[in-house]
């Protein structure tokens, strides 16, 4: 029985040291996705649910990739929009140990004519990651969700390419 024991001791041992073994992928600081309304319309119930939404599509994309393990980050009613602030999200996001921060926002021109960006940026750097913008006709909750899928499947989450 010894025999046995420790030869299967000494392989599982060596399975968790192998270089296949990885440690947790770092963790981005997700800030939830803002709304940059220059339709002169009220912004609408059924928009303010959508960008809880990409939230959570964004939050399992992230997941899924492998890269990166997303984390709720710091959100207060004063926070300055992320599409003008050039970077002022890198300090809450160093707050909560992040190496990277998410932001994203929809720009809404008119009901037609509307546009997801998101923007990655290392956190010690400040430099962008990974950045894409990807414009959408039509504000329905198909048109934002394949909005966000094309845009992190060819811009910001591109297979092979290491962030």
């Amino acid at each position: 029985m010894r025999s046995v024991v420790l030869p299967a001791a000494i392989l599982a041992g060596a399975l968790l040291a192998a270089p296949g073994a990885r440690a947790a992928p770092p963790t981005a600081a997700v800030f939830p996705f803002q709304l940059d309304d220059t339709s002169l319309q009220a912004p609408t119930a059924a928009e303010r649910a959508r960008l809880g939404r990409l939230d959570t599509q964004l939050r399992d994309a992230l997941v899924q990739s492998g890269r990166y393990t997303p984390e709720a980050a710091p959100d207060g009613p004063n926070r300055q929009p992320a599409w003008s602030c050039d970077g002022c999200e890198l300090d809450a996001a160093r707050k909560i140990g992040a190496a990277v921060s998410v932001t994203g926002w929809v720009q809404k021109v008119s009901n037609l004519i509307l546009n997801i960006n998101l923007v990655v940026r290392d956190v010690a750097t400040g430099q962008r990651v990974a950045a894409g913008s990807v414009d959408i006709r039509g504000d329905t909750d198909e048109s934002w969700t394949r909005g966000l899928a094309y845009l992190l499947r060819n811009r910001i989450l591109v297979a092979g390419q290491q962030r």
